[in-house]
């Protein structure tokens, strides 16, 4: 099945105001660049978006948060975007701080289809806070329930036109994952390929998770902080 669509415009298409959406990336790595331009260009509102953080002020998920776009987040950390900081200590910006591997098996439970899962991490803190607690082997672990999306955007090095994807190094993170939990996942890619140029044994997320997939252009892939030694 072809599941190539025209541009980020067709790709997005169906998003609305007051959605859940999961977006992939770690820091500013591997995060769907296109597709958040053009959601701030769209002005949907009211998002409640799931990533492990959201970029920086000027740049990502920052773009949004700046336009007031997004009424949650639901995340491990705030990093280094100040309007995050400062939106999240005013009260303005309601937000979830997950332990990073709780976050990322919440996905990975929403897309296997498991409603939840006991785990040591957050026990007596203010994570486990109404959370259920039972003992396992003498240690006590929360309860944690699965989270989903009503669309999951990722980004890929490679893809093809059935909905394959490959990541490149450490722009894996939570992409893979996140594809999985989507009622609509979305890719954008940096090289869009025939079904059948990729290698079986190298494919991350099997076409079956994904829906819509294009082409992206002019992929910034900004670092968050550059530090340079002298020679």
């Amino acid at each position: 099945m072809n599941k190539v669509v025209n541009n980020v415009q067709d790709a997005v298409d169906g998003i609305k105001d007051n959605m859940t959406l999961m977006l992939g990336g770690f820091g500013l790595c591997g995060i769907p660049e296109n597709s958040i331009a053009e959601l701030v260009k769209k002005g949907t509102t009211g998002l409640i978006c799931i990533s492990n953080n959201a970029g920086v002020d000027d740049f990502g998920l920052g773009l949004l948060l700046q336009n007031k776009q997004i009424k949650k987040m639901i995340s491990s950390y705030v990093g280094e975007n100040d309007e995050f900081e400062r939106q999240m200590l005013s009260g303005e910006l309601e937000v979830d701080l997950i332990p990073q591997g709780s976050l990322a098996e919440r996905c990975r439970a929403g897309g296997a289809g498991i409603p939840a899962f006991y785990t040591p991490a957050g026990y007596g803190t203010e994570v486990a806070e109404g959370k259920e607690v039972r003992d396992f082997n003498g240690k006590p672990h929360i309860l944690e329930s699965a989270l989903s999306a009503d669309f999951a955007i990722v980004k890929a090095w490679k893809g093809d036109t059935e909905g394959n994807l490959v990541f490149k190094a450490t722009a894996r993170n939570f992409n893979p994952m996140m594809a999985m939990a989507g009622k609509i996942t979305i890719a954008e890619v940096e090289e869009l390929v025939p079904a059948g140029a990729l290698d079986p044994n190298e494919i991350h997320t099997p076409g079956i998770f994904v829906q819509r997939i294009f082409q992206g252009a002019r992929f910034e892939k900004r670092i968050e902080q550059r530090t340079t030694r002298s020679k």
